[in-house]
């Protein structure tokens, strides 16, 4: 098995606003410290979770340097630098290197859908501009309308020495056996899909970049220490028990991380809302998130 170079669970941490919309400092570093408490072995800050699209990058490294402060020694902090403008990516992610983050998440470039060989030359250059910095792929079609296959995530990792791991939302099990198969032994395959992640352990996986983490990220350390130690049946039943949750947190009706954001709250960690063009839940899908709260005994 290859190293889970940033952790086995690694949260997408939310990025916490104000009443008034702005991002909340305080909310932030206490989510961090909670945690890092609570099974995270690191966070990603400013990924599709944290709401990206609309934070500006003053934002985005103010986050990314008080998430690292915060974390100190505890815990990786990966930094959602990617976007679909190659250059605009290279001077966020060299920023982001600057404050000394341990790591960036490169989600494959949306809207213009590039095609493969454009892939490779995007995430080649943004890794090539950071030498010394730990890149994470991400391939999440749903989101980007682009799938990016495993002979271009295979071709990067061999080309690019910090190229070290790719988040694979894709759902295609086939594909992820793929890249485990075909990379180097030491690229690290992360689940980008709560409900995806023990089948991904199976064909090669390390660790999940989680958003229920964020509720039970003790109980998804438990999974990964039960399946790495070959007990298996347990590591199926805390799958199972948290399959309600991981549904509640991605409701067909609603985007992540509005569900998600509306558990914390329901939990008392003050996250605030979300902005536009993202909305708050409406009250039948805030039911559904509380009563999954009741059922696992967290409200």
């Amino acid at each position: 098995m290859s190293e889970a170079i940033f952790g086995q669970v690694v949260t997408a941490m939310v990025t916490p606003f104000d009443v008034n919309g702005r991002v909340d400092p305080h909310a932030a570093a206490q989510l961090v410290t909670y945690l890092l408490d609570n099974g995270s072995d690191g966070i990603v800050v400013s990924g599709t979770t944290g709401e990206s699209p609309t934070l500006t990058h003053e934002e985005k490294l103010n986050l990314f340097r008080l998430v690292k402060e915060t974390a100190g020694p505890r815990g990786k902090v990966i930094a959602g630098t990617g976007g679909n403008d190659t250059a605009s990516s290279i001077a966020l992610t060299r920023k982001a290197a600057e404050i000394g983050v341990d790591g960036a998440l490169l989600v494959v470039p949306y809207y213009n859908k590039p095609s493969q060989e454009g892939l490779y030359r995007h995430f080649r250059a943004i890794a090539e501009s950071v030498p010394e910095l730990p890149c994470m792929l991400y391939n999440v079609p749903p989101r980007t309308s682009q799938n990016m296959e495993a002979a271009t995530t295979s071709r990067l990792a061999h080309d690019v020495p910090n190229i070290v791991a790719v988040k694979e939302a894709s759902g295609n099990l086939m594909q992820c056996a793929e890249i485990f198969r075909t990379a180097p032994a030491d690229f690290a395959l992360y689940s980008g899909d709560d409900g995806m992640t023990l089948p991904m352990l199976s064909v090669g996986g390390v660790g999940v970049v989680s958003v229920t983490a964020h509720l039970v990220g003790n109980d998804i350390k438990a999974m990964h220490t039960a399946f790495f130690s070959h007990r298996l049946e347990e590591a199926a039943r805390l799958n199972a028990k948290m399959l309600p949750l991981v549904r509640a947190c991605f409701q067909p009706t609603t985007p992540s991380p509005a569900p998600v954001k509306a558990a914390l709250n329901l939990l008392g960690h003050n996250v605030g809302g979300l902005r536009l063009p993202l909305v708050e839940c409406n009250e039948k899908e805030r039911d559904v998130v509380r009563t999954a709260l009741v059922e696992y005994g967290l409200l």
